[in-house]
């Protein structure tokens, strides 16, 4: 049963899907919700990738690309790029303010600068982008460094919902979580996974090291930061020539 709510958790806290509607951190489940965020990924790659194949032949590969990066954030609610924000705005204070500014639920001017750069990086990447159907394996991989972060890492807030998530998380969560990515991306195709799961290694790492130095540790938005730089990072790896 907690495993059935962790997921519908995980759903609700990281889609805007109308089904699986769960809003209350129920004690004992949230463990199981991070536990599933790669899942929830691997379906939101399986919906964009469905979209793609449904659009494709009626319309310009470029067009079909932007649309899917509308739909992309659609169904992510924004969540994630509202930390990138936040985490940019935090960036240009000083180091007493930061915390308060990721808390702010307005986005500042260098939020709004910055998120817009990165967006348009990310349009670009789906532009050149081929192998539309690895796209599974950008959001599954981005959303396991997030598993990996609140397992591994400092949260800097005693409460809130990271809090939670980290102290429920257990290590076989973890595990299953990490074994679930790698299987799937395996079987889509097992040197992409190889490169692709050492390639978010790194960036897990490098943004640890960043958030360490600028904030001391992780919390939400610092978690919707790492899963947006992984995914652009992945996309980017995805063009390379003989991926994209």
């Amino acid at each position: 049963m907690k495993a059935l709510r962790g997921l519908a958790l995980a759903f609700s806290m990281l889609t805007t899907l109308p089904f699986f509607r769960v809003h209350r951190f129920f004690e004992g489940i949230n463990g199981y919700a991070v536990m599933f965020y790669p899942l929830v990924g691997a379906l939101l790659g399986g919906l964009l990738y469905l979209a793609a194949l449904i659009a494709d032949p009626y319309l310009p590969h470029t067009q079909v690309m932007i649309l899917l990066l509308g739909l992309w954030v659609v169904l992510t609610g924004a969540l994630h790029l509202d930390g990138l924000a936040d985490t940019f705005d935090a960036l240009f204070v000083s180091k007493e303010r930061r915390e308060a500014v990721l808390k702010d639920p307005h986005i500042g001017a260098m939020g709004a600068i910055f998120t817009a750069l990165f967006l348009i990086l990310k349009a670009a990447a789906l532009w050149h982008l081929q192998a539309v159907w690895l796209l599974p394996l950008v959001l599954i991989f981005s959303r396991l460094n997030a598993v990996a972060a609140i397992f591994l890492f400092h949260y800097i807030r005693p409460d809130g919902m990271g809090a939670l998530a980290k102290k429920e998380l257990k290590g076989w969560q973890f595990l299953f979580a990490a074994l679930f990515s790698l299987g799937f991306a395996a079987y889509m195709d097992p040197f992409t996974a190889a490169v692709m799961s050492v390639t978010a290694v790194a960036v897990l790492l490098g943004s640890y090291l960043f958030v360490r130095r600028q904030f001391g540790g992780f919390s939400g938005d610092l978690y919707g930061f790492l899963i947006e730089v992984t995914e652009l990072v992945l996309l980017h790896l995805l063009i390379l020539k003989g991926w994209g």
